[in-house]
Parts: structure tokens; C-alpha cells; sequence
């Protein structure tokens, strides 16, 4: 396998790790708590990671197994509501994120390269590759770490 796609599917499989990290020893109470005003608790970012793991997961599949897929946006803030995030376990949640990774790896591990040029068509982006997609996936964790962080910060626990 290339090395710089090695390194692409290292970054991919870190990112569960790097969220378990984060959030280790926080008490539920802590999961739950809003320090900054109209932003989603812990445990809320989360139960929207997981479910977008599983979207991106499917997406990234089809980009696989399909020629050219069409695939939707997402409203996070509609599948907050509807989709209980405020009471799903983080355990649990980050459990689903680690699975579903390690099983796209094991398929990415055994693809040829070239299935990384695939393309899907998104309806709000339109075309990307499957490199481009896990390079998003694997960016939407860090990109939430911060704001995990900034949660920390404001509730002075760490």
C-alpha cells in the first residue's frame, strides 16, 4: 500500500481514540451540561458524530460498490431533535464510531488505491472522491474536539 494512504487510513482510525481521550473521566453530569448557552451538550456532539459516521459510512460504501452514487445532505439539527441525542449513552455512541471505522479499514485496507478516485455526487457538494470524503470524516471529529474543549474550559474541570 502507498504510504501517504497509509497515513490517510491512520488518520481515519485515530480519530475514535482521540474522542475517547477527550472526554475520559467526565461524569455524566458533565456529558449533560450546556455551559455555553444555545450549543449542544457533550454527550449531544457525541451521539451527532456517531450518526454521521454511519451516514458517511454508508456514503462512502456506495462510493465503492456504485458508479458515480447520488447521495443527500443532512440537517444535524433535525436529527438532534428527532433522534434523542441528549439521551443516548457516549459510551455506546463512541463504541459505534470505533466499529463502524474499523470496519470501513479493513475494506479500504484490502481495496486497490485507485478505488480512492471513486466519485459520489452529494447533493449540496456535488462530486468527490472517496479520498475526500474520509479525509471529511476523519476532519469532522477534530473539527468537534474544539468545541468539546471549549465545553471543558467552560465548565473549569480540567
Amino acid at each position: 500500500m502507498n504510504t501517504e494512504f497509509d497515513t490517510l487510513y491512520d488518520r481515519f482510525a485515530s480519530g475514535p481514540d482521540e474522542l475517547a481521550s477527550m472526554i475520559q473521566g467526565l461524569t455524566e453530569q458533565q456529558m449533560d451540561a450546556v455551559p455555553i448557552e444555545g450549543r449542544w451538550s457533550i454527550r449531544q456532539v457525541v451521539a451527532h458524530l456517531a450518526d454521521f459516521e454511519i451516514i458517511n459510512c454508508e456514503r462512502m460504501k456506495r462510493i465503492i460498490a456504485e458508479d458515480n452514487p447520488s447521495f443527500f445532505d443532512a440537517d444535524p439539527n433535525l436529527f438532534e431533535r428527532a433522534l434523542q441525542y441528549g439521551h443516548r449513552s457516549v459510551t455506546d455512541e463512541l463504541n459505534l464510531i470505533r466499529h463502524i471505522r474499523k470496519h470501513l479499514l479493513s475494506i479500504l485496507r484490502a481495496s486497490d488505491v485507485e478505488v480512492l478516485q471513486r466519485t459520489g455526487v452529494h447533493s449540496s457538494d456535488g462530486p468527490m472522491t472517496l479520498e475526500t470524503l474520509i479525509e471529511r470524516t476523519t476532519k469532522h471529529i477534530r473539527h468537534h474536539l474544539k468545541f468539546i474543549q471549549e465545553k471543558i474550559n467552560a465548565l473549569t474541570i480540567r
